[in-house]
């Protein structure tokens, strides 16, 4: 693994910068915007995990980064219920589901190896 100096160089951080622009794209458009709860509830979980991933690097404390790597996690999921609740009132398109869900997989997966590798060298 290449080594991490900075948040930026961190794979999931970029994976989820590139979410969260994937959401701020869709939450424009007119029937999401309409829905304001929805559509600040789902740009609130990204940029917080984004920005945190950020603040909690720069902590430099493996224990404290590992724990917030979790709600990271976990908050891949609650941005994939609310791409549910968008799909299933027609917000968005399956073409832009299907993506969007699987940029959220991926990026749990890559944060599980990253604690994991954590884990490993702690």
């Amino acid at each position: 693994m290449m080594k991490i100096e900075t948040f930026e160089d961190i794979q999931a951080w970029k994976k989820w910068r590139e979410l969260t622009n994937k959401i701020y794209i869709i939450t424009r458009a007119e029937e999401f915007n309409k829905d304001w709860w929805l559509k600040d509830q789902i740009r609130r979980a990204c940029v917080s995990i984004v920005s945190n991933i950020a603040e909690w690097f720069e902590r430099n404390t493996d224990k404290e980064f590992k724990q917030f790597l979790f709600i990271a996690k976990w908050s891949c999921g609650e941005v994939r219920s609310q791409l549910y609740i968008a799909y299933d009132q027609w917000y968005i398109q399956e073409k832009e589901f299907t993506e969007i869900n699987n940029l959220c997989m991926e990026i749990s997966k890559m944060i599980s190896k990253f604690i994991t590798y954590l884990n490993k060298t702690s």
